[in-house]
């Protein structure tokens, strides 16, 4: 009788430490599911934070680079100012990073990239949107400057790069009121500072102050 309730009391216990076990490892792996929960969450929270404004200036303002370093490749073959070379090198190499920097925000957002229309034979290569974006030149502008050469091309150059920017300043300020994704924002306010200076500059250049 007394090795039966041994035997009894064992199994009992036997049975209560795998109930036990079993419960354990629930909680574990509910605990791993939360955690895991959690950082998506943060993860998702780290990719957000932008709104319909910062989608707008980031697909506008790509499209208004492409524009202006197409302009600014002209300058090596048709420009004689070695100021005005200088400036365009400089434009260039400000700008094709802000592309880079601007489609990759696109892509993280799961928006559609702006097809680069650039370097194209077809009469569509120049006449990116320039009527519904501040600055841009129209097919005929760019058609123009592509032909000109010497003190003209600088001329020219210099005139429309001025509107050209213009426009970026203009487009870079209602990001900076209506965005809320901070690097935008925050590129937005590069915009303004840099491309006042070189406007600054251009006129001076043009005889204008």
């Amino acid at each position: 009788m007394t090795a039966q309730r041994r035997f009894v009391r064992r199994t009992v216990l036997a049975v209560t430490a795998s109930v036990a076990a079993l419960m354990l490892a629930a909680c574990g792996n509910d605990g791993d599911s939360k955690a895991s929960g959690g950082t998506a969450t943060a993860s998702s929270t780290a990719t957000g934070g932008h709104n319909a404004a910062d989608v707008s200036f980031s697909k506008e303002m790509i499209q208004h680079h492409r524009q202006a370093v197409e302009m600014a490749g002209l300058a090596a073959g048709h420009a004689s100012s070695a100021q005005v070379k200088t400036l365009a090198t400089k434009i260039e190499g400000a700008q094709a990073p802000e592309i880079k920097t601007m489609s990759g925000w696109l892509t993280s957002w799961g928006e559609q990239v702006p097809q680069d229309m650039s370097g194209m034979d077809s009469g569509m290569n120049h006449d990116m949107s320039s009527s519904a974006t501040p600055g841009m030149m129209s097919d005929a502008d760019m058609g123009k400057l592509e032909k000109a050469s010497g003190a003209a091309f600088d001329t020219m150059f210099l005139s429309m790069m001025v509107e050209h920017h213009e426009g970026a300043i203009s487009m870079a300020k209602t990001e900076k009121a209506d965005g809320s994704y901070a690097p935008a924002t925050e590129l937005a306010a590069d915009v303004i500072t840099a491309q006042s200076a070189e406007i600054t500059q251009m006129d001076k250049m043009l005889g204008k102050s």
